[in-house]
């Protein structure tokens, strides 16, 4: 007759290695969405504050509504800036050359653990969101 003695000990050993390998795949999917959640959230602030970059002497001399490139710029800048680094790798603005919207991406990329041995490199993280000028009636 055979001993089965041992034979919980692996089942073990192996149940803890798979528990491990999914605690660290959670982990960096965490920090993935985590990620995503903070740059949305600067791009966000950064599209209202492009918003306010009206060209105000089209509006006063002509009526027309249109957005400033360059302040949209500035304004994104100042928002992009008060973040720390971490938040955001990079960024673009595009504003259309009518000056009817603005564009705001921004990217940042995560160094993995677990998911490194599975995927190749860093994740990259990114969100955008436009933004339109309109006169409101009210």
């Amino acid at each position: 007759m055979r001993s089965d003695a041992g034979s919980v000990t692996l089942w073990m050993v192996g149940l803890v290695m798979v528990v491990f390998a999914v605690g660290g795949i959670s982990i960096d999917l965490w920090r993935a969405l985590a990620a995503h959640r903070q740059v949305a959230a600067v791009v966000d602030a950064a599209a209202v504050a492009a918003g306010s970059g009206i060209d105000e002497e089209a509006w006063r001399t002509s009526g027309v509504l249109r957005l400033d490139p360059d302040l949209v710029e500035a304004r994104v800048e100042e928002v992009v800036a008060a973040q720390s680094p971490e938040v955001v790798s990079d960024y673009a603005v595009f504003t259309a050359e009518d000056g009817s919207s603005a564009t705001v991406r921004a990217i940042t990329t995560i160094d993995l653990t677990l998911l490194d041995l599975l995927v190749d490199g860093p994740l990259t993280v990114d969100a955008e969101a436009s933004v339109s000028p309109v006169v409101s009636s009210g």
